[in-house]
């Protein structure tokens, strides 16, 4: 039960109260929300260049890169709307 609210402090800023007074369902699903970004961000930074250079030393290193994009293909970023003609739209 350690491993799991060591993140849950650490990388998400939640105390022990709000840890011991979430549920079960909610702690996972932030688990698995952590999770995914840190999928989504674990290359951001890196060209495919550098992806390469890392994939020849370390082969697992191109499937990891993979994953990313492809979570980033499918969940994406959408853009904030710039006017309220947007919104409507």
């Amino acid at each position: 039960m350690v491993l799991i609210y060591i993140p849950l402090m650490k990388d998400l800023g939640l105390s022990w109260t709000e840890i011991k007074s979430s549920t079960r369902v909610e702690l996972h699903a932030l688990l698995i929300g952590l999770n995914n970004y840190n999928v989504m961000h674990a290359y951001d930074g890196y060209s495919s260049k550098d992806i390469d250079n890392m994939a020849k030393d370390n082969p697992s290193a191109r499937s990891d890169y993979a994953k990313t994009q492809q979570m980033k293909a499918r969940y994406g970023t959408k853009q904030a709307p710039k006017s309220f003609k947007e919104i409507l739209q």
